[in-house]
């Protein structure tokens, strides 16, 4: 088959990995990724075109004569690029533009989630510094201040610091990328354990995926400012029985019916990032396709064939899918970033050890904020720039082993977390704060 990924970071590499393992399976695909990465272009032929340009994607898929075009990030799904691919007649998997609303405008997932009778946080949204300052006060702290519109992850503060909610307000209304009408949602605090959930949707039908838990925070023991993901794990030793099911019934499907109630049917990944609360499960919020770094550690379990899954979503045969199939490894992701990440990130500098990390056992490399410098090196391109990826017998041997991969990486001034894991591994619950 011949398939077209959309992106160039490591969930697009996650995801391009995937296919290629799947030749004994299913046959050899052709893969395309635009524009991809060094490390896709390794797998994939990659195409210099701009991943927000929906009508040079669509050319391009036309081009290739691609049977199946996969986008990747939310922001080419905001902007429309899935509509235009499927215009044309392509089977495309990612949510329209409408649909991607649900990660685009939290006022709109809260919207859709009280419809649905979704459980999730009391909420607040707000056009003024003045109506934050009310809604924070109401709410009390720790203070849950969301910039309703995309953010990269990043754009959520999570403080007892009534100054810096203001702040971090302040700065969502002030960003000019939000335009004339900038909103800013206030939420009650979530206690407990953070979940991440991908269910694939074909618009009626939901297949979730296997549990993950990723880690916002830059550094160790959850210190430090919101990032993008500093690493992540799946299974889930400490998760109760009976959570994927209950998330399917009482989150996913009736938002996916809602979603095709209003005219607007969601087709691709439904990322349900939940809290384990003393009140029961909530929902944290939506997003509107794989989430970076979970996807690293989740498809790196899946065994069902990964283009299976998205073609049967893209052509609305989900019901008639097997049940998927899903190894009984442990796998475990740590994000290498750049120096000053999250912060101002320092670019261009050196990259090298990726390839004896992929000699050692169950170790695989993704690529994200990296190029191919004037002189043909490896050079550091952006914040999170590699996911070292292991899997094991259990989450303390792929935990082991993802360090070690690690450790065979050096590029100047950049920093991980080395407490991954750390927690599920001994056998104890883990947390993450937003």
């Amino acid at each position: 088959m011949k398939i077209l990924v959309v992106g160039s970071g490591a969930r697009e590499h996650a995801i391009i990995h995937s296919l290629a393992q799947e030749t004994p399976a299913v046959g050899a695909h052709e893969l395309h990724a635009a524009p991809g990465n060094p490390g896709i272009a390794e797998l994939a032929t990659v195409h210099a075109v701009d991943a927000l340009d929906g009508a040079a994607v669509t050319a391009l898929a036309q081009q290739l004569g691609a049977e199946l075009v996969v986008v990747g990030p939310e922001a080419p799904l905001v902007a429309g690029v899935a509509d235009a691919v499927k215009a044309a007649g392509i089977a495309v998997f990612g949510p329209s533009a409408d649909a991607a609303r649900l990660e685009g405008s939290k006022a709109f997932a809260k919207d859709v989630m009280a419809a649905a009778e979704v459980p999730t946080a009391m909420a607040h949204v707000c056009s003024t510094v003045d109506q934050v300052a009310e809604a924070i006060d109401a709410f009390g702290p720790p203070y849950v201040v969301k910039d309703d519109g995309l953010a990269a992850g990043k754009g959520v503060v999570v403080t007892s610091d009534r100054v810096e909610a203001l702040e971090h307000a302040q700065a969502c209304f002030a960003n000019p990328d939000r335009g004339g009408d900038p909103r800013v949602v206030i939420e009650e605090f979530l206690d407990g354990p953070e979940v991440s959930l991908f269910c694939i949707s074909d618009g009626d039908t939901v297949v979730p995926l296997a549990p993950a838990q990723d880690f916002k925070r830059a550094f160790d023991a959850d210190a430090g400012p919101n990032t993008g993901g500093m690493g992540a794990y799946s299974p889930l030793p400490w998760a109760p029985p009976g959570l994927v099911d209950e998330v399917v019934a009482r989150v996913a499907q009736p938002t996916i019916d809602e979603m095709k109630a209003r005219g607007i049917p969601f087709v691709g990944v439904l990322y349900v990032g939940l809290a384990l609360t003393s009140r029961g499960t909530r929902v944290i919020e939506f997003n509107a396709r794989f989430g970076d770094p979970e996807t690293q550690v989740v498809l790196s379990r899946l065994q069902t064939p990964l283009s299976v899954l998205l073609l049967a979503a893209a052509t609305g045969t989900l019901a008639e899918l097997p049940r998927l199939r899903w190894a009984d490894s442990a796998a475990v992701t740590v994000v290498v970033a750049a120096n000053g990440y999250p912060s101002a990130v320092r670019s261009g500098d050196p990259i090298t050890g990726v390839t004896e990390a992929e000699r050692l056992e169950g170790v695989h490399v993704l690529h994200a904020g990296t190029k191919v410098d004037d002189d043909g090196h490896l050079v550091s391109a952006g914040g999170r720039v590699l996911s070292v990826v292991a899997v094991g017998e259990d989450l303390a041997e792929a935990r082991r082993r993802a360090y070690a991969g690690v450790d065979q990486i050096v590029l100047p001034g950049s920093h991980h977390r080395t407490d991954i894991a750390a927690a599920a591994a001994a056998g104890q619950t883990a947390g993450t704060l937003r």
